[in-house]
């Protein structure tokens, strides 16, 4: 049975099933993305960078006024180790996650290791960034050395709620960060967005916007995933009016499997946030529709210091015994990983919104304001 939505309302609904009509949801997803894309699964090795960043958004471990935090970057030697390591392990691409920097050496830097990773890997393995907020010329910079994907997510789609997730100031712009996934698109990246689910202050019809909205700027590819509270951070001291972790983890899972159905055609990553809940979170999540998962391949001494959330899963793990298991469980999903392929998406998906499209700019008047459930 197939499942149609037309409207705002019918992701509401699905957002919040249960039951038999829950299984239907996920089933269905599953369907639409093997019909489109078929059941492979894209590995992207992550690379966390550094954990320095200028931004000091509420919600994040790596903020700036996080003082106890030990500061690291990675040489040029550890980066192109981890990149090697991809290559040869047949994962076809890498992403480079950072904190956010802007300054001329950050910027010269990316665009050196991106060249070097490109003649390393005879031009062979896919650099995806996730590097934050940059001026078009850095983009541009960047994508000519080689990128060709980036992931900025924009984390909610109200603007009243992302200024209540980020501090009052000029380096925190819901404008600015729109304007960047312009930037992004117009350099000819294959661009990436996403939100956090379970936020304080968030309401399921916010969710429905969210995805809405990655629907009407043609993304080509999402990651989301469960809000994690942290200690270090201002907003941890609205964790006693969060949903549990396990809503959460249940309700990131019909945000997949929904944006599945809206979008057939795009990349939907399994986050590892879904793995600091449960165990089997991110192949959860591929059972519901997504297509890539991305292992962590940060040198084990740098990446209990990149902590955007606590319980960070794959701190200890050892790279191929961690492949070995991915494996076996992608396959138990009846799904296989697609080694040495990029798996760019060709098209922005399309589906009756097409006819009766959401506006994701609903007045904030006009929202109905329920708490998620």
């Amino acid at each position: 049975m197939m499942m149609s939505i037309t409207d705002k309302q019918d992701l509401v609904y699905y957002l919040n099933c249960t039951g038999q009509e829950e299984e239907k949801l996920f089933q269905c997803a599953a369907r639409v993305r093997n019909q489109h894309l078929g059941n492979n699964v894209y590995l992207r090795g992550l690379i966390e960078f550094s954990n320095i960043c200028r931004k000091n958004c509420l919600y994040c471990g790596i903020r700036r006024e996080n003082s106890p935090l030990v500061r690291y970057e990675l040489t040029d030697q550890e980066v192109l180790a981890a990149a090697r390591y991809a290559w040869q392990a047949k994962y076809g691409s890498i992403v480079i996650q950072s904190g956010e920097r802007n300054d001329r050496s950050f910027v010269l830097r990316i665009e050196a290791l991106v060249k070097k990773i490109k003649q390393l890997t005879n031009q062979q393995l896919g650099i995806t960034l996730s590097l934050g907020e940059q001026c078009a010329e850095t983009y541009q910079r960047w994508f000519d050395a080689g990128a060709h994907r980036y992931l900025l997510r924009i984390e909610t789609s109200r603007e009243s709620l992302y200024k209540k997730i980020h501090p009052n100031d000029s380096l925190h712009s819901f404008t600015t960060r729109l304007q960047c996934l312009e930037h992004l698109q117009k350099c000819g990246y294959k661009t990436g967005s996403g939100v956090m689910i379970g936020l304080p202050f968030q309401t399921t019809e916010d969710l429905a916007d969210d995805l809405s909205f990655l629907k009407s700027i043609h993304i080509d590819m999402v990651g989301m995933g469960p809000y994690l509270e942290h200690e270090s951070t201002p907003l941890y001291t609205c964790r006693q009016s969060l949903l549990s972790t396990t809503e959460r983890l249940r309700l990131s899972i019909h945000m997949v499997a929904c944006l599945r159905l809206l979008m057939p055609h795009i990349n939907i990553a399994a986050t590892t946030a879904l793995q600091a809940i449960n165990p089997l979170g991110r192949e959860k999540a591929i059972a519901a529709g997504a297509n890539v998962i991305m292992p962590n391949i940060t040198p084990f001494s740098n990446r209990r210091n990149y902590k955007l959330y606590p319980n960070k899963p794959c701190i200890e793990e050892g790279a191929e015994e961690a492949l070995r298991l991915l494996s076996e469980n992608i396959a138990a999903c009846e799904c296989r990983i697609a080694w040495n392929e990029w798996g760019d998406p060709q098209k922005a998906g399309c589906t009756d919104l097409a006819a009766k499209p959401i506006t994701p700019d609903v007045p904030e008047s006009g929202r109905v304001q329920k708490p998620i459930k």
